[in-house]
């Protein structure tokens, strides 16, 4: 048995290689409307039609609950104290986003989630289900019947599954049966927000927009840009419209390095710099070997009994590592290849880079998901 300290994984050690060119960015992909967004949705329903892939109900008495409502609503009533053993029903939640400026009528896409322990939703159908919104009121009713992307088969105690079977979708399931009140089009300064908080970004939105209509849009920060709209509705759509494939050219980034320290992927743009620095690092693994040994008597007649004795073996194993030179890096290519002189697995890159950062050696941003 081999114990190590350093735990050796299978990361990924990525680094995104990108060549500086000159390109230009729309002001679509850069900012949001205040206030137009999504809102989230969310129901409470059951799933029927289930080929005995179900709910348990004895171990989900609210599934129960659920069915015995239902039945009730619907004219039937069960006994008291009936004992229910249904595997063609499932409770499930049921999530979906309104968009902004949607009518009722239109459809909306829903995503419907196990609640209890059913094994499988394929082949099932979702009752109609009220979606809420956080204060409260219904916005839409959600049915149809389930697409499930994945795929699981099971006998005598084995079992395979392909991608998730507790979950499915579908498509166009829910109609919007409540328009959600904005107030945007009667605004006469709107508000944009850059995605990335950027001082020079917001300069240089600023400056575009006003070269298409004359101070119509001024930088109040670094993420927000208040803008004048015209007075006439359809001046409004014909302006917004316009700003919205506005070019604009790029702007500094930061230098920044980022560590996904889950998966072992670390990624750094190209205005990460190091400085000479010298680096070591070692490695210190124990080995611990088991072994048993058979004791027996000397002669068959001795009374003796034979045993079994283990046998313990411990040694240290460290690596000699000495100092390697890290030289100065001024462009993301020389950055690597110095990094890849170190010969680092991608976790102890990360602590190489931590190390490297607090001696002040890398200038860059440390960040870490």
């Amino acid at each position: 048995m081999i114990i190590k300290l350093r735990t050796i994984t299978c990361f990924i050690f990525a680094m995104i290689l990108v060549v500086p060119f000159s390109h230009a960015e729309r002001i679509r992909d850069l900012v949001t409307f205040q206030g137009v967004r999504d809102n989230a949705l969310v129901g409470y329903g059951l799933v029927v039609g289930l080929d005995g892939t179900g709910d348990q109900t004895s171990q989900t008495p609210f599934t129960i609950q659920s069915i015995t409502n239902m039945l009730s609503q619907l004219g039937i009533t069960v006994p008291s104290g009936t004992n229910m053993q249904l595997k063609n029903v499932a409770a499930v939640m049921v999530t979906a986003k309104l968009p902004s400026f949607s009518r009722v009528g239109q459809q909306i896409d829903v995503v419907v989630s196990s609640l209890g322990n059913a094994k499988s939703l394929r082949g099932g159908t979702l009752i109609m289900t009220p979606l809420k919104g956080t204060d409260n009121q219904v916005y839409a009713i959600a049915q149809g019947n389930l697409f499930v992307g994945g795929m699981g088969a099971s006998s005598r105690g084995s079992s395979v599954s392909v991608n998730q079977v507790a979950g499915a979708a579908i498509p166009n399931g829910a109609t919007i049966e409540r328009e959600l009140a904005t107030n945007l089009d009667k605004q006469d300064v709107i508000h944009l927000h850059i995605n990335q908080f950027d001082y020079t970004r917001a300069l240089k939105i600023t400056e575009a927009i006003n070269r298409v209509r004359r101070n119509a849009a001024v930088a109040l920060d670094g993420m927000t840009i208040a803008l004048k709209m015209p007075k006439d509705s359809n001046a409004r759509v014909q302006f917004l419209s316009r700003i919205q494939n506005l070019e604009i050219g790029t702007t500094p980034i930061s230098a920044r390095v980022v560590i996904n320290t889950r998966t072992g992927v670390v990624v750094m743009n190209q205005k990460v710099q190091l400085d000479n620095c010298a680096v070591a690092q070692g490695n210190l693994s124990i080995v611990v070997n088991n072994r048993l040994n058979v004791s027996q008597p000397n002669t068959p007649f001795a009374g003796g009994q034979t045993a079994v004795v283990p046998e313990d073996q411990v040694a240290i194993e460290q690596e000699n590592t000495a100092l390697q030179n890290v030289p100065a890096s001024a462009s993301l290519n020389d950055v690597i290849k110095s990094l890849n002189l170190l010969g680092s697995n991608p976790t102890e890159l990360m602590s190489v880079l931590e190390a490297l950062k607090a001696a002040g050696c890398l200038h860059a941003a440390l960040e870490t998901i």
